[in-house]
């Protein structure tokens, strides 16, 4: 993959939330058509639309509401990395030459609880979520209880990620969470699956968000401020249901797939996270913003405790994290998490992120991790 040939014209999100009443594709629609004005480009423009969708299982059905122009609409789903999988697949019709103009939407509807009524998902019944059990839930306070053991971090600094989470969320009139919560009042909340806390974790929620995309060449006559999509790489596990079922358990000849997903993103883009100036990570829960930040080499394990202390993660830290209050603010709606992701990114390297702007903001860095382990990452630059 050569850099600089796909360049991001347009973001278009509809704010996560509930919305009773309105379906994930009209969701899906308006995000679509928000992406399209902010490109300058007209549906019957678009030659290719690649959607991710949990709750439907045909979200390239979009195309019923945006317009039959009978051009090719395919769906993906790979769990949480599904928005940087329809994107990358969106991307690489561009750079085969199949397409001059495409589009990548994620859409989701999900019903309140921790995914409990999803038993073709899960295969659990549905008390088993509603009494704080489900797999993910389990998965991730085994995992960061294990990991703060080894490398030193304690509760306040799980506190602290989530206090920051709330406080970006605030100035993000698109969240869902708007209300700030000191990192008191995190601690001081129920446990769900120690060490992890109610106000530590993200729920499922609704939403939409869509990106256009067209050759690189072409860019400048939609757009004065492109946004070139320098790499995006996906990676599955390699330990099998090792992963899944003992996270607690150290695996150092397999790291986890984000490892791999993010080495070889940084050296596609032929940058390393020293270039980086914004950075989206998947935090599902605290816990895991804390470990992909090591696993994404941006710090050492253990070195956490003292960035958050210090507010290096901050929006006017060294190395800004999830700005617009990621999962925990905007909860995750999974087919349109990812790209959140990027409808954020776009806005901080144009300088259109309001109060949560970053200051000199010109390579973004964004990347998911879906149960039961698959990694992706996308790196964005102007």
């Amino acid at each position: 993959m050569t850099s600089g040939d796909v360049a991001i014209i347009g973001v278009g999100l509809h704010p996560f939330g509930r919305y009773p009443g309105k379906s994930a594709l009209e969701m899906g629609e308006d995000a679509v058509i928000e992406a399209l004005g902010d490109a300058g480009v007209q549906w019957p423009d678009v030659q290719a639309l690649y959607a991710g969708s949990m709750e439907v299982k045909n979200p390239e059905a979009i195309v019923g509401l945006l317009g039959l122009t009978g051009i090719p609409g395919r769906a993906v789903f790979t769990g949480c990395a599904t928005g940087a999988t329809s994107l990358a697949m969106a991307a690489d019709a561009i750079r085969l030459g199949e397409h001059d103009v495409t589009v990548a939407v994620g859409l989701d509807k999900h019903p309140r609880g921790a995914f409990s009524d999803h038993p073709s998902v899960s295969g659990l019944p549905s008390w088993y979520g509603e009494a704080g059990l489900f797999l993910t839930t389990h998965f991730f306070g085994m995992k960061i209880n294990r990991y703060m053991h080894d490398h030193g971090i304690s509760h306040l600094a799980l506190a602290r990620a989530a206090a920051k989470a709330f406080r970006n969320g605030a100035a993000n009139p698109n969240a869902w969470r708007r209300k700030v919560l000191t990192p008191e009042e995190i601690l001081a909340s129920p446990v769900l699956n120690y060490p992890l806390r109610q106000f530590m974790y993200c729920g499922p929620d609704e939403g939409a968000a869509a990106v256009v995309l067209c050759r690189a060449d072409q860019a400048h006559k939609y757009t004065s401020t492109p946004i070139h999509l320098r790499a995006s790489t996906l990676f599955s596990r390699r330990e099998g249901a090792f992963e899944l079922l003992s996270p607690s358990l150290p695996i150092e000849s397999a790291p986890s797939p984000t490892v791999f997903a993010s080495r070889a993103a940084f050296e596609r883009a032929g940058l390393g996270p020293d270039d980086v100036d914004v950075v989206q990570l998947q935090d599902t829960d605290a816990g895991s913003e804390i470990i992909h930040m090591a696993e994404n080499g941006f710090c050492k394990d253990g070195e956490q405790e003292k960035l958050l202390a210090d507010g290096d993660t901050e929006i006017g830290g060294r190395l800004p994290v999830n700005t617009d209050g990621g999962l925990i603010a905007n909860g995750e709606p999974v087919g349109a998490s990812g790209l959140r992701q990027i409808y954020e990114l776009a806005n901080q390297l144009r300088g259109r992120a309001g109060d949560r702007q970053v200051e000199r903001a010109r390579v973004g860095y964004a990347q998911l991790y879906g149960a039961p382990g698959t990694a992706a990452v996308t790196i964005l630059s102007t």
